[in-house]
């Protein structure tokens, strides 16, 4: 009976959305997090008689006889939605107000993106990310600096005993993509470029459609728990109703059977 494995297919499928929903939900509080969502198709038709099939001379089917086979997860689009800026007063916490991405160095020296911008100083006064990874071009804050001051096109600035006016240290650059969608998660907020997201355009903040920064905030998660509550609700629902069509089918042969007996 196909009614038993067409079920069993969006069974199969509200679970892998209930497991997106579960990770959205997770990390709601964290920095620079931007939520995914599942995106389905509806699997292959049995056709027979196929639409527009010829059933006399001159006349044709005009919708036929078509049975579909379920549905299937095909993909987790990240939607880069901003998320709320909330202000924190670290002058080392930094938002992107716009399209564009932080650029880290890794251990390995392959540069990641991230749009988290909770950094900190390093034991060389490197501004690095949490988990130490070096911002891309380095930025080296001298031990005396009095004051830190980073604006909205990405100069940093310092302020240093004996000297009046504030000294340009460095620039923070960012970079952003034709397509982000197409970005690999590797954890840690971070991104690889791949094939679908197309190669890195790295810019000065504020121009060739680059967002801007600003200094003292971070950029929450864009996850709405009320939406996301709302999509379990409904995920649960159609998987119990998934679940009653395969009762229900089994009921159907269940009988059929007992119809032998009699």
């Amino acid at each position: 009976m196909r009614a038993l494995w067409t079920a069993a297919t969006g069974m199969h499928a509200q679970q892998l959305t209930l497991d997106v929903i579960a990770n959205n939900l997770a990390n709601v509080q964290t920095a620079g997090f931007k939520r995914s969502r599942v995106d389905f198709q509806d699997l292959v038709y049995e056709s027979a008689p196929v639409p527009g099939t010829a059933s006399a001379q001159g006349r044709e089917i005009p919708s036929g006889f078509q049975i579909g086979h379920g549905a299937r997860a095909v993909a987790t689009q990240r939607l880069f939605i901003g998320g709320d800026l909330q202000q924190t007063g670290n002058p080392l916490d930094l938002a992107i107000e716009g399209d564009g991405f932080f650029q880290v160095v890794q251990p390995s020296g392959d540069i990641a993106y991230t749009r988290a911008g909770t950094f900190k100083k390093d034991s060389q006064g490197r501004l690095v990310t949490t988990e130490g990874f070096p911002v891309e071009p380095e930025i080296t804050i001298p031990a005396d600096a009095l004051s830190v001051t980073i604006g909205m096109d990405g100069t940093v600035s310092v302020t240093q005993p004996g000297v009046a006016q504030p000294q340009e240290i460095g620039t923070i650059e960012l970079a952003r993509f034709v397509n982000p969608a197409g970005l690999q998660s590797i954890g840690r907020n971070l991104f690889l470029p791949t094939q679908a997201s197309g190669d890195p355009t790295p810019g000065t903040p504020g121009q060739e459609g680059l967002g801007t920064l600003l200094q003292g905030f971070v950029e929450m998660s864009n996850v709405n728990v009320v939406e996301e509550m709302v999509n379990l609700i409904v995920g649960q629902r159609a998987y119990e109703i998934n679940s009653r069509a395969i009762r229900t089918a089994d009921e159907m042969m269940q009988t059929a059977n007992n119809l032998v007996r009699m």
